[in-house]
């Protein structure tokens, strides 16, 4: 899911309710604002549906971004916020992600500028400072930038989760690094999915039986493949459908005007006709 915290409290209130929140469903959440409201207990509001939305959110997970504890991040925070409130706006979250994203691209650009200079070349040759962006890791506001070959920045992630079911509590779990591909559980955290708290249903689980080896479908399942042809030909379809209606309303225009034409031709000749009677019997 990815929605307002709201909307995200709603449906988690309503697969309760339909007994989804048993250990038969686990839910994922996407929170990339990286709002620090999030970790104090979104699922309370102080209304009569407290209770319900805490034990709803033990089987919801959050994928968020990673966000280390820096000195300097902290102190970014709060010039971000002292700056924003000098503008007389007020908001939930300052330093989000699009803030440090900026700071982190500004402070990237620096940093190729400088190295392009070094080598003799300008601040014009853009082609020079783009490629000195490239392939490299550098320290952003909020900890370790990594930058690919394509000039795309890793992805770093943590998974929130209640540790705590009975208090309510959510802490971050485990933490993804993109640059290495892995995983890693947070040290003396309470995984919230053991204790046998989430099952799994063998018998959803399929086998194959016969070594034929499975066609790649480019990483998509089958169900997403299935979507895609029926979404095509749909649109396909449509796009026929649409031809045929604008060459024949075109064809009705087209027989409609030259009726008129016709009619109008006629209506001129009879007048012209009458025209002419009328002087030669004056």
């Amino acid at each position: 899911m990815c929605a307002s915290g709201d909307t995200i409290r709603n449906i988690m209130l309503a697969a309760h309710r339909q007994g989804m929140t048993n250990g038969d469903y686990a839910f994922f959440n996407i929170e990339l604002f990286n709002s620090s409201s999030y970790g104090n207990g979104s699922w309370r509001r102080g209304d009569k549906h407290d209770l319900e939305a805490k034990k709803a959110y033990s089987y919801l997970q959050t994928v968020t971004l990673l966000r280390t504890v820096k000195p300097e991040f902290e102190k970014f925070s709060l010039e971000v916020k002292s700056s924003v409130q000098k503008q007389g706006l007020h908001e939930d979250d300052y330093a989000n992600m699009f803030v440090e994203g900026f700071h982190d691209a500004i402070l990237l650009y620096a940093l190729a500028l400088q190295e392009v200079l070094k080598i003799g070349f300008s601040k014009k040759d853009g082609e020079k400072i783009v490629q000195q962006t490239r392939n490299r890791t550098y320290e952003g506001i909020a900890g370790p930038v990594s930058i690919d070959a394509n000039g795309d920045r890793y992805g770093d992630f943590s998974v929130i989760g209640m540790t705590d079911p009975e208090a309510g509590t959510q802490e971050v779990i485990g933490d993804y690094f993109g640059k290495e591909g892995r995983f890693e559980i947070r040290p003396n955290v309470k995984y919230p999915w053991s204790h046998g708290r989430l099952r799994l249903d063998d018998s959803r689980v399929s086998e194959h039986t016969n070594n034929t080896p499975c066609k790649s479908s480019g990483g998509l399942g089958e169900s997403a493949v299935t979507g895609i042809v029926v979404g095509a030909l749909l649109g396909a379809g449509l796009l026929m459908a649409f031809y045929f209606f604008r060459k024949k309303y075109r064809i009705t225009i087209e027989r409609r005007t030259q009726q008129e034409d016709c009619n109008m031709g006629k209506h001129r000749q009879l007048r012209e006709d009458s025209i002419r009677s009328h002087f030669s019997a004056a």
